[in-house]
């Protein structure tokens, strides 16, 4: 054989060799990957189960927020006028129409003088004009006077009435002036602020304090649609107020009123709740924590918490088919710390998964143990 054939001999025995190889690491990979996925089959979780249980409950409803006063506004001047007087301070209690400031009156008693004058003379003038009318009617009728003198008496009297009511009203606007200067309070309260000290020139529409009347709190709390049937007006709220000192920190108020009509996006119905504060214990725009007890609810399908799975924001459950776990998107109601209401997604002949839950995933072949030995 020579050279050129022996070459060609050796790539040809390379060649066979080469393949041989390919062939037999072909094969154990193809042999290994069967394996695995025979041994994914073969993979079985340990897990507790049960059965949706139908059963009483009775939803707390847990919200936060503000205790806010029941009323409260600011104290505007009425007139223009420099302040002569301020009556009271910051935490003052006044009751209804007690006096917070008195305004500068000079002008206002000029222009309350002015308009009592005005007033007066256009009664005069009214009262000469009705008489010089009835006179004229008298002797029209006797035939001493014409019509045209008659008509110019009636209208001189008409035109004197007139002027009496603008004369009347503008007194009504000098005396309510003249009353504006003196500042009241329109509601009982506590003075939370006062924005002005004496000397201060106040124009019309100023605050001058702002009052709050703490004899009564309020806060607003959401009820979600499902719960709405569940609470009522009169309904008593649990309130625990953190800031109050020593351990008597829960305060009792009351539903008054719930919105006939849900807010938009969240669907819940806006609740306002009071509370007695009569003993002055607590401070306007103290925070506080509610609890709300709904009425109980009989013969509800339930899970317990433990089998819920949160997956893509859903609420879901492990429900065993043929030994295998198939996972359940659940339509859920009142979640409370040990249980959970469902609406929709399982039955009560479902077996679910409540425990082993780290090792299942969908698909997955499972079987039943008890209690800790799926742990």
């Amino acid at each position: 054989m020579d050279r050129q054939g022996k070459k060609r001999w050796l790539a040809a025995s390379i060649a066979v060799v080469l393949l041989i190889v390919g062939v037999r690491v072909g094969m154990n990979l193809m042999a290994k990957s069967e394996q695995a996925k025979s041994s994914g089959r073969e993979k079985v979780a340990a897990v507790t189960a049960g059965h949706p249980q139908r059963q009483r409950i009775e939803p707390k409803l847990r919200f936060s927020g503000t205790l806010d006063p029941i009323w409260q506004a600011d104290v505007a001047a009425k007139v223009a006028g420099r302040v002569e007087r301020v009556l009271v301070e910051e935490g003052d209690r006044v009751v209804v129409g007690d006096t917070l400031a008195i305004l500068e009156q000079t002008d206002t008693d000029a222009g309350l003088l002015a308009a009592e004058g005005a007033y007066y003379e256009a009664q005069a003038r009214l009262n000469k004009a009705t008489t010089d009318y009835e006179r004229q009617a008298y002797l029209f009728d006797k035939g001493g006077v014409a019509r045209e003198e008659l008509d110019n008496a009636r209208f001189a009297r008409d035109n004197a009435a007139g002027a009496l009511q603008v004369a009347e009203g503008r007194l009504r606007e000098a005396s309510s002036k003249q009353g504006g200067t003196t500042v009241t309070t329109p509601r009982s309260g506590i003075i939370q602020k006062r924005y002005y000290q004496e000397g201060y020139y106040a124009k019309v529409g100023t605050p001058l304090f702002h009052i709050a009347d703490i004899s009564e709190l309020s806060a607003k709390i959401a009820v979600p649609e499902g719960y709405i049937s569940s609470v009522a007006p009169g309904d008593s709220v649990i309130f625990t107020i953190p800031s109050l000192a020593g351990t008597n920190k829960r305060i009792t108020g009351r539903i008054v009123h719930i919105s006939p009509v849900a807010t938009s996006g969240s669907h819940a119905f806006e609740a306002t709740v009071t509370v007695d504060n009569r003993e002055g214990r607590l401070f306007g725009g103290v925070y506080a924590e509610a609890l709300i007890t709904a009425r109980s609810r009989e013969n509800v399908l339930t899970v317990p918490l433990s089998a819920i799975v949160m997956r893509d924001d859903q609420r879901t459950v492990y429900v065993i088919e043929d030994g295998f776990a198939v996972r359940r998107v659940l339509t859920t109601g009142y979640i409370g710390e040990d249980v959970v209401e469902v609406l929709g997604g399982i039955t009560e002949e479902d077996e679910i998964i409540t425990g082993g839950l780290n090792k299942v995933r969908e698909g997955i072949r499972v079987r039943t143990v008890e209690g800790a030995s799926a742990e």
